[in-house]
């Protein structure tokens, strides 16, 4: 995935168009990492969640302008939910992780030497803007979003799709991430025999509803 440092704020799409608000309990971000380094069969491969997103997305009648703002809590993020590894139906991800690996990954995840959530409590994600998916069906097409971790901020791209039904707008879409394009280091130990893959996979579900409009 196309991926540039950038070195100050760049241009976020300015709202315009029917405001549309993150249903929370209905919308899922899942992070799919994986274990590395020559101790990587002591390690676990885990899937990390998101069920708290909040934010707003705005339709214009020309949808290539849309925009949205979007909040993640990085202190509500959990880890290996056991629903959620069954619904992977693979070898790599077994039912069963031990809870001392779960809390450790966790604790690990939220430290200062990874996502640092007690300095930067949110992953904020904005559109800078939005093109056609090349030969891509309707409703599916390319956003460029700055991505704002910890304090600084990556412009990505990602491919999503996109459903209007009446008041009802919901995006999905899946796509491969480097931790290190976000300015993370993975974690390791034991002189990086036993790590976190800088790779990682990111599914997402978001249901968004209008807002009410005053009359």
């Amino acid at each position: 995935m196309p991926v540039r440092p950038s070195p100050a704020l760049p241009p976020i799409a300015p709202h315009a168009g029917r405001p549309y608000e993150v249903v929370a309990a209905e919308s899922l971000v899942t992070i799919r990492v994986y274990r590395g380094g020559t101790l990587a069969s002591a390690g676990h491969n885990h899937v990390i969640a998101s069920h708290t997103l909040a934010g707003s997305m705005y339709l214009p009648e020309d949808l290539l302008q849309s925009s949205f703002e979007l909040h993640l809590a990085v202190a509500e993020l959990t880890v290996d939910e056991r629903e959620l590894r069954a619904q992977e139906s693979a070898a790599d991800f077994p039912p069963d992780v031990p809870q001392s690996a779960r809390d450790g990954t966790r604790r690990n995840m939220l430290s200062p030497a990874v996502l640092d959530a007690g300095e930067y409590p949110e992953v904020v994600l904005r559109a800078e803007r939005l093109e056609p998916a090349s030969a891509g069906a309707p409703g599916e097409v390319v956003a460029w979003l700055d991505a704002q971790v910890r304090d600084q901020h990556r412009t990505i791209s990602v491919p999503l799709r996109y459903e209007l039904a009446g008041d009802t707008l919901s995006v999905t879409g899946e796509t491969t991430l480097r931790q290190s394009e976000l300015g993370l280091t993975p974690f390791s130990a034991f002189m990086g025999a036993l790590a976190v893959q800088d790779e990682m996979r990111v599914r997402f579900r978001i249901v968004a509803r209008a807002a009410h409009q005053p009359r």
